[in-house]
């Protein structure tokens, strides 16, 4: 019965993928079989009630192989899950605004070796916390931040509301991860706050990408969602991805529990309901699990999906590659929380996988993923021709699902 609930909603996402055809046991290298425990396993958890409901998407070769979608879109009305709810994605806005920057790079309308104050002047002449006994000491940044810098997390910029260091506790006073701001009041904050490193020095996560959303409004003379939209969304078929959902998509909004099942605190998510005055090209994106999987697709196929060319194979490529080089060395020396993990690098947007060991999880050498605070997942493994998207919300078992997904599905990929 579960087997064939699994799979019997394969030719409802015909506008993500077309489906895969069945072979004996398998479906393009996959067994039908391993996918079937995988799907069990999740309803397990749902059952258990350490997830409300998920939806997860699996293509190879441009095909969808695998499709799930469990448990609850809503626990307090008790909704179903959909094929088509719409997620909070959190830091997987941020791939949309990298391919959007690298849109423009292609159009000549920028060069990513720029100086981002070329374009936003409050950015210039910034300055370094430097901790010492008595405080922080404020030096002048060694070079410029660069818009390859702001892809790649190398900014010097940071987020106040993890971890901590004197930098952030500056961040805090001056409200800069405040939702009830515009973006070009984020850029006049920032240039007030110290940076946390020497830019180029250090991977550390931060507001960089909520700048390169500014950059595309800063050129294209638009506002964030409405560029994206125009420029990639619409291209690409995503037609329930943005900002925030209208009143006649709202019966479509999967929420997480409102007590985290496991620390028992209470669960806040963005509100999406209205348009936000913050748009953030850092977190604040929404999208489905169809929609997200066309993106992916998109990276898979090298910049085209459908006959639409969104970039370059080549650019792709470049995008997917380490951009970290000796970063990351140093940023591990330093006690920098480096998110990508072991084994992983960062590309432009993304992180990148540069060993076959060292992560916890399965993957190829060139896999390239990311993640969402609210619990969603992606990946995509170019030399398997592999896309996976997994959408949740569940805040505080993020990290568990995208193993248990990740091991699940490498775990089936026989041939």
């Amino acid at each position: 019965m579960i087997r064939s609930i699994a799979f019997a909603v394969l030719a409802s996402f015909a506008l993500a993928l077309p489906a895969a055809e069945k072979t004996e046991n398998t479906k393009e290298g996959f067994s039908t079989a391993r996918l079937t425990a995988l799907s069990e396993k999740l309803r397990a958890e749902v059952k258990s009630g350490r997830l409300p409901g998920a939806v997860l998407l699996v293509s190879r070769n441009g095909k969808l192989v695998y499709s799930d979608v469990i448990g609850v879109q809503d626990p307090k009305s008790g909704a179903p899950m959909r094929r088509d709810s719409i997620f909070r994605i959190y830091s997987m806005t941020k791939p949309f605004v990298s391919v959007a920057v690298m849109m423009l790079a292609e159009e000549g309308r920028l060069q990513i070796s720029e100086p981002v104050s070329r374009y936003i002047p409050e950015l210039k002449n910034l300055k370094v916390g430097v901790e010492k006994a008595d405080g922080l000491e404020l030096v002048p940044a060694v070079r410029e931040i660069t818009i390859q810098d702001l892809l790649r997390h190398t900014s010097g910029f940071t987020y106040g509301i993890f971890g901590k260091s004197l930098v952030k506790e500056e961040y805090k006073k001056l409200d800069v991860d405040s939702w009830d701001q515009t973006n070009a009041e984020v850029m006049k904050k920032l240039a007030a706050a110290p940076l946390q490193f020497q830019p180029g020095t250090t991977w550390e996560y931060s507001r960089s990408v909520d700048v390169l959303g500014h950059l595309l409004e800063r050129i294209s003379g638009q506002p964030l969602d409405q560029y994206l939209q125009e420029k990639l969304f619409k291209p690409l078929g995503m037609k329930d991805s943005g900002f925030w959902v209208a009143p006649a998509k709202q019966s479509r909004i999967a929420e997480a529990f409102e007590t985290d099942p496991e620390s028992k605190a209470k669960v806040s998510l963005i509100d999406i309901r209205q348009a936000p005055k913050l748009l953030s090209g850092g977190g604040g994106g929404v999208s489905t699990a169809g929609d997200y999987l066309r993106f992916t697709q998109m990276l898979l196929n090298g910049g085209e999906l459908d006959g639409v060319r969104i970039l370059s194979r080549k650019t792709v490529a470049y995008m997917l590659s380490d951009h970290l080089g000796a970063v990351r060395a140093t940023s591990l020396q330093r006690g920098a929380a480096y998110l990508p993990g072991p084994g992983y690098g960062f590309g432009l947007g993304f992180a990148v996988r540069t060993e076959s060991g060292e992560a916890s999880t399965p993957g190829t050498v060139g896999d390239a993923n990311w993640g969402g605070l609210g619990g969603t997942y992606f990946w995509v493994d170019p030399k398997e021709n592999l896309a996976v998207v997994w959408m949740a919300q569940g805040p505080g078992q993020r990290t568990y699902y995208r193993q248990l997904v990740r091991t699940g599905v490498y775990g089936a990929l026989v041939k």
